[in-house]
């Protein structure tokens, strides 16, 4: 009887140190599973982090809901654009070295790109020449009797901020909304370097982007926008007909007497 007795003691045993086995291999397969998911779930947790932080930081936001890019510019000619209110290119712009040009001549004018824009975003990759000054336009309306473009046209400024004059108003330096909202992050832009403008016009809702920073949101139509036009140049209805009510235009490029090169033009459809 003692013998099976302690027989038994030794299957206790035995069956105690596998119970206790089975435990240390079911803790280590699950602090395995564990540190695996953890490896899964780490970079996606770290582009978030990334996301927020550019976010924060003015970068650029989750891509708008559109249909695809269009490029308005074929990097070879141009056709599809015109002169504002004519029907040829001023020979002041060409297409060089697969960049739009324009060098200052006799023969200039603002340009037009093919196509009328209501809802959009816009991308346009600009050069301006040391100290110098143009624009994009936007929300215009062409017609003769309405010239030059920038009398109806919303504008995103191109400018060389460190040694144009017209960087002293704040809302004439680049990426402003020229004349009403003045960029809300210091970034001067220099001349003779490339820079990217992005525009996002959407209902009411305007931004404007320069080199992946949002330096301009604004609310098209709002109090705010109607009191700041009421205290701009555009301020006169006659000279400036129904300024900045447009929700529907063309996308035009300046002619403001300096030299500029663009590379880049594509827009979609919001």
């Amino acid at each position: 009887m003692g013998r099976e007795i302690g027989g038994l003691g030794g299957w206790e045993a035995a069956g105690r140190r596998c119970v206790h086995t089975l435990t240390v291999l079911h803790a280590l397969y699950m602090v395995a599973r564990t540190l695996a998911l953890l490896l899964v779930l780490a970079p996606l947790v770290g582009c978030a982090r990334l996301d927020v932080g550019a976010e924060g930081a003015g970068g650029p936001p989750a891509a708008q809901d559109g249909g695809p890019w269009t490029d308005l510019f074929d990097g070879a000619t141009l056709d599809g654009w015109h002169g504002y209110a004519r029907t040829d290119v001023p020979s002041a712009w060409a297409v060089e070295d697969g960049m739009i040009t324009f060098t200052p001549g006799d023969d200039g004018g603002d340009i037009v790109a093919p196509g009328t824009w209501d809802d959009f975003e816009l991308e346009v990759e600009w050069w301006i020449a040391e100290c110098g000054n143009s624009g994009i336009f936007y929300r215009g309306e062409e017609d003769a009797a309405l010239a030059p473009i920038w009398r109806t046209s919303l504008e995103s400024q191109i400018l060389d901020d460190t040694c144009h004059s017209d960087a002293r108003y704040p809302s004439h330096r680049a990426g402003g909304l020229y004349d009403l909202y003045t960029p809300e992050v210091d970034a001067p832009a220099r001349g003779g370097v490339w820079h990217t403008s992005r525009i996002v016009a959407d209902g009411d809702r305007i931004e404007h982007w320069l080199d992946g920073t949002r330096v301009v949101t604004a609310r098209q139509g709002s109090d705010d926008w109607n009191a700041r036009v009421a205290a701009s140049k555009f301020r006169d209805n006659e000279a400036f007909p129904d300024y900045g009510t447009r929700r529907t235009g063309l996308i035009g490029l300046q002619d403001h007497g300096d030299a500029l090169r663009v590379r880049a033009v594509r827009v979609r459809t919001l």
